[in-house]
């Protein structure tokens, strides 16, 4: 080979690169791009009003701040996060023990589990309406016949019961996409060992948190990290069963950034909260890959 082809071969580096290109152009298209775009947009006065904008430095974040609503759904969206999130964890956990005991049937019940997890979620928040609709819902039904309510509750009309029931929902629909995650951690947890831990006499409580706990510790963290981030970036369920409502009582980030720029026209303001919505993903992100890292490095 002469110096003249050996100077046009491509080093692994180059040839690599190469073979990413492709998906680099599509993720600066469809992902890169909208985020600086809309990142610039929420310094400027942009609506759908409009065709021309202006630069206006922090206006929108100072608005932000200073709107007496922005603390409550702040609080709204971190309520919805924690509860839709640890909620299916630990009915998903529960449930990943139970089927993977291995008793007859077990294997058709975890495929009837995973039923509700691929139903698109504008079903499931019917479902849902459906059952706590406040004259015949089925929810009101049943308290009447056990004597627990005098009076049909409105649910998805109360301040005080809205947000419950729409995490019972997320709740629902979470969790076989959890159970479905720890019955994979399950698998690797060593036989042998709890094995010798019940010859001597370790109980259910013990065998869990000297046994279960340690090796499924990295699962754990990543369901439940990636399970928050999910939660932060739910729209549907909580758009079709209350609109946000009644009084804000479940408006969160996405459901005020749909708010923001679909039905007050404002795109500045709805790319400000976009851009808070996103640094609290971020937090979310960093804390996975520092996991990640660390299990590379283990």
């Amino acid at each position: 080979m002469n110096k003249s082809n050996r100077g046009l071969r491509l080093t692994e580096s180059q040839f690599g690169f190469l073979l990413l290109f492709p998906a680099l152009i599509v993720y600066a298209a469809v992902l890169l791009y909208p985020l600086l775009n809309s990142t610039y947009m929420s310094f400027t006065d942009q609506t759908l009003l409009k065709a021309d904008r202006h630069f206006v430095g922090l206006a929108n974040f100072r608005a932000l701040w200073h709107d007496p609503n922005f603390l409550d759904m702040f609080l709204h969206t971190v309520a919805f996060v924690v509860g839709a999130t640890i909620a299916p964890f630990i009915l998903g956990f529960i449930w990943s023990i139970v089927l993977q005991q291995g008793f007859k049937g077990s294997k058709w019940l975890r495929s009837l589990t995973l039923v509700n997890w691929v139903l698109p979620g504008t079903a499931i928040s019917f479902l849902w309406m459906w059952m706590f609709q406040s004259n015949y819902g089925v929810i009101n039904g049943l308290l009447m016949k056990l004597g627990l309510i005098s009076e049909n509750i409105n649910w998805l009309g109360s301040t005080n019961y809205a947000m419950a029931v729409v995490i019972l929902a997320s709740t629902w629909k979470g969790v076989p996409w959890f159970m479905v995650f720890l019955f994979g951690g399950l698998q690797a947890v060593p036989r042998e060992q709890l094995e010798a831990a019940r010859m001597d006499g370790a109980g259910n409580v013990t065998a869990f948190l000297k046994i279960i706990y340690p090796s499924m510790r990295p699962i754990i963290a990543v369901s439940l990290i990636l399970g928050a981030i999910g939660n932060l970036q739910q729209f549907d369920l909580q758009w079709v069963m209350t609109e946000g409502g009644p009084a804000r009582a479940t408006t969160t980030l996405s459901i005020e950034v749909y708010r923001s720029a679909f039905r007050e026209w404002d795109l500045g303001k709805a790319s400000a909260i976009g851009l808070v919505w996103v640094l609290i993903m971020g937090i979310f992100a960093a804390f996975y890959l520092r996991h990640m890292r660390e299990q590379l490095k283990s």
